[in-house]
């Protein structure tokens, strides 16, 4: 038996004038003629809610409320006679409806199926909260790390995708994200000294070495990560992983913290800061004070390794979350040293939002 279930729903949106127990009796006989076992509440001005239960475990609820919303949901096993018996009843209802309140009507909707406990989840939320169907068809990478879940699924359009506990990281597709990390091709690297914070996926090392830099030290703490994306990523990374250590590059395993620290003390400095570890916190309650005193303590600390006139790039968050990056730039102004910054929006096409991407320098003082 198929373990998965396959969700479908069938929307009205009638006048408000519609009489409710017309639509259910209606519909009633629909149900009935499938043999499925009737359970009925009826709230009178409230509406109607009717619950029908099939021999094989498939059930629907119909739900009508008084202001004309017509709710239909069907969930079935996740398999091709599941899926065929659920369109059959869903296109009657549809046509009973048609034919019965076709005057009343004012809107039909019916969405694609949600199928909930596949061996494949392709659903994954925006960074604003917003539910995506990725095209995915077969998982690549799935393991568990000392600090996190590390999946590479396999898109139709996007290629492989990495998901580090749940979050969508990077695609295959998505250079867009790696250049605007970067400074969007408006920087030059060669000869210069820079420090990546994160990167695991290799992306900004690849895109970099290439424009024969001085030194690059990427700082990632996952090496299964790594591990994962070498062998799944190449078409993001190329074979700046196969090894640690390369001509004009060094990655080292290590929390980037005591590294930065380090570095600090040291007295090196950087031509370019690259931070890739996490996006600006989406929540801003008391519970997420830790993640921003990360974010400014990471910033503190890349300002003084940073030199003079370099330059500080990371990822912000979606456009959308407004208040999450207003927040953020105001941890800009609590740093050490007074900076200022320039933001850009991106199109990451498998990220399906747009994303910000900040730019941020030591500000010059006139003496």
């Amino acid at each position: 038996m198929a373990a998965a279930a396959r969700h479908s729903t069938l929307d009205f949106m009638l006048s408000a004038t519609a009489d409710c127990n017309a639509v259910f009796k209606g519909l009633q006989s629909i149900f009935q003629e499938q043999e499925m076992t009737e359970t009925i509440h009826n709230w009178g001005d409230l509406g109607y809610l009717a619950t029908y239960v099939n021999k094989n475990g498939s059930f629907a609820n119909l739900r009508i409320y008084p202001h004309g919303l017509v709710l239909v949901d069907v969930q079935s096993y996740n398999d091709m006679k599941g899926e065929e018996k659920t369109e059959q009843l869903l296109n009657k209802v549809e046509e009973r409806m048609k034919e019965l309140f076709s005057k009343d009507i004012k809107r039909v909707k019916r969405l694609p199926a949600i199928v909930r406990g596949d061996a494949i989840d392709k659903y994954w939320p925006t960074a604003d909260g917003r539910l995506v169907e990725y095209d995915i068809d077969y998982i690549v990478y799935d393991e568990e790390s000392a600090y996190q879940n590390i999946k590479i699924l396999h898109s139709k359009q996007f290629g492989n995708i990495l998901i580090l506990s749940g979050d969508v990281n990077l695609a295959e597709s998505d250079l867009a994200y790696t250049q605007a990390i970067m400074g969007s091709g408006k920087e030059d690297y060669a000869d210069k000294e820079v420090l990546i914070l994160g990167g695991g996926d290799g992306g900004i090392l690849y895109e970099i070495v290439k424009l024969k830099p001085k030194m690059v030290t990427m700082v990632e703490i996952d090496q299964m990560v790594i591990d994962g994306c070498r062998k799944y990523m190449r078409k993001t990374c190329g074979d700046v992983l196969d090894n640690l250590n390369g001509d004009c590059y060094q990655v080292l395993i290590e929390d980037c913290i005591p590294v930065l620290k380090r570095y600090a003390k040291e007295e090196r400095m950087f031509d370019y800061v690259i931070n890739d570890l996490t996006a600006v916190p989406i929540s801003t309650s008391p519970e997420e004070d830790s993640t921003w005193e990360f974010l400014r303590m990471i910033l503190d600390l890349s300002m003084k390794v940073l030199k003079p006139d370099g330059k500080y790039f990371t990822q912000g968050n979606c456009v959308n979350l407004t208040e999450a990056l207003t927040l953020y730039e105001e941890q800009l102004g609590r740093l050490y040293c007074p900076v200022e910054f320039s933001k850009e929006v991106v199109c990451v096409p498998s990220y399906m939002e747009l994303w910000v991407f900040y730019t941020v320098w030591k500000k010059r003082v006139d003496v």
